[in-house]
C-alpha cells in the first residue's frame, strides 16, 4: 500500500440537528482551495467503544462548553468530499439535539477553538434556513438541507 493511501480513512462523526423554528445552529467553515464558506452542524469524531450519542454531548462539552439533550436516533449519511483538494470520506451519524440551556436560544455568533494541539478555530451560529436556500455557503452533507425541509 502506498503512503498516500495508508493515510487515507474513514471517519465516523456524531453532528447534532438542532433546529429553533426556521433556523439551525452550525458551524461555518472555509476551504482554502475553493476559497468558499460553507455551512455543518457541530459534532465531531466518536471514539473507539463510545456510542454516537454520547460522542455529541463529548464534543458539545469540549468545544464549546454546552450541554445538549440528543432527541432522536441518528440519520445515516455517508459523505465523500473533497475538503483543501484532499479526498475525504466520512459515516456521519446525525442526530437531532437541543440544547439543555435555553439561554442558547438567543446566542451570538461566537468563535472557539478545538481542543488539543493545533486546535483549528470554528465559527458557530444559528442560521436563517432561508438563507441555506440560496446556497451562497452551502450545507454538508449533502442533501441535509432537503432532509430538514422535508421534516
Amino acid at each position: 500500500m502506498s503512503q498516500g493511501k495508508a493515510r487515507q480513512r474513514i471517519r465516523v462523526l456524531a453532528l447534532a440537528l438542532i433546529r429553533d423554528r426556521n433556523r439551525l445552529f452550525l458551524s461555518q467553515g472555509y476551504d482554502p482551495a475553493l476559497e468558499r464558506l460553507f455551512w455543518r452542524p457541530l459534532g465531531g469524531g466518536v471514539e473507539f467503544g463510545e456510542r454516537s450519542a454520547d460522542a455529541l454531548k463529548r464534543e458539545f462539552r469540549e468545544e464549546i462548553g454546552r450541554d445538549i439533550e440528543v432527541l432522536a436516533p441518528p440519520v445515516l449519511f455517508e459523505n465523500l468530499f473533497v475538503f483543501n483538494g484532499r479526498p475525504g470520506h466520512e459515516i456521519i451519524l446525525l442526530h437531532e439535539a437541543r440544547f439543555v440551556d435555553d439561554a442558547m436560544l438567543a446566542v451570538e455568533p461566537f468563535a472557539f477553538t478545538e481542543p488539543g494541539p493545533g486546535g483549528s478555530k470554528h465559527r458557530v451560529q444559528w442560521v436563517p434556513l432561508a438563507e441555506l436556500r440560496r446556497g451562497e455557503a452551502p450545507l454538508y452533507p449533502e442533501g441535509l438541507l432537503a432532509l430538514v425541509e422535508g421534516s
